[in-house]
């Protein structure tokens, strides 16, 4: 989802010459192959997007795995791409970086100064060490190694997996399977009462864009080597049980919502501080309805199956 809506913004701005692998091509865990890949090709800029990613149950599920491949991934690129002489590189992490009960809005300060939301702790330990790498890189070498970190994504090309998918796309999913079959309720994990901040991915795209056609002087006059990273979000969140309200609505199920308190909430609050995106020139534009309104057409139109 996220390198897909990241191609459409570089071709859409013109840009020329981009490079992608697929993973049956190009195996991101394995060091050899992609120090060969580096060496192989004429590489300027990268875009670091490639992550294990996935909801509560899949992270709660598979911590070792989470962690495991994202430490390996974005080692291996960032050290490539640091040995290939790439002149700018961005490291997309998580809002999920941030401590459990941080103070709303979060703003980039409040990494690493309290306890991690334990269901994605493994996840969130590893993109840490992701935005740490790029500032040592910096402080030692004078890389031009930025990082983002976009709040909950959503979007064309999202997963739909009950199993492996994120609250919003999962919604999405229930609703419609229960509509189309005229089942009278839908079972939603949890209280309702978490927030959460949505941000569709093309307006993540545009802002990653954004940041990376800034100057060295630019960029880095606004942020700090020894906190870097920029949040991307909308800056408004919404709770669980509204968002289901709203999903049921553009979905067309009427029937009743009911909340399963004995499945994990997570993290009470994520919305993020986006002063700092706003001060280097960029604001979210597409509204939760419409992007979910599009996610939806998207989802139907690419043939996910009511099961």
């Amino acid at each position: 989802m996220v390198g897909a809506a990241l191609l459409r913004h570089l071709r859409a701005r013109g840009s020329e010459a981009i490079i992608t692998r697929g993973r049956g091509e190009l195996d991101l865990t394995r060091q050899a192959e992609v120090e060969s890949f580096f060496d192989e090709q004429k590489i300027d800029t990268v875009y670091l997007a490639a992550a294990r990613v996935g909801g509560i149950k899949a992270n709660n599920d598979s911590p070792a795995d989470f962690i495991r491949d994202n430490l390996q991934i974005q080692t291996n690129v960032i050290a490539a791409a640091h040995r290939a002489g790439v002149s700018r590189l961005l490291f997309l992490g998580s809002s999920c970086i941030y401590p459990r009960l941080a103070g709303q809005p979060m703003s980039e300060e409040a990494l690493m100064t309290g306890t991690l939301e334990p269901t994605n702790e493994a996840y969130a330990v590893a993109k840490i060490a992701g935005i740490k790498m790029c500032e040592a890189y910096r402080r030692q070498f004078g890389s031009d190694f930025r990082s983002a970190m976009p709040t909950n994504l959503y979007g064309p090309g999202d997963n739909f997996d009950l199993e492996t998918s994120h609250v919003l796309p999962a919604l999405l999913r229930k609703f419609h399977e229960a509509a189309a079959k005229g089942d009278q309720a839908v079972r939603v994990w949890g209280s309702g009462r978490p927030r959460r901040e949505f941000l569709h991915v093309d307006d993540m795209a545009a802002a990653c864009c954004h940041l990376m056609e800034l100057t060295e002087d630019q960029y880095w006059s606004a942020v700090s080597d020894r906190c870097s990273h920029v949040n991307v979000g909308c800056g408004t969140d919404i709770s669980i049980a509204e968002l289901a309200e709203l999903i049921a609505g553009i979905t067309g199920f009427g029937g009743k919502i009911e909340y399963d308190a004995s499945m994990p909430d997570g993290t009470p609050r994520k919305l993020l501080d986006v002063g700092r995106l706003k001060s280097l020139g960029w604001e979210a534009g597409i509204s939760l309805e419409d992007g979910i309104r599009g996610t939806f057409d998207w989802m139907k139109k690419h043939g996910v199956q009511v099961s």
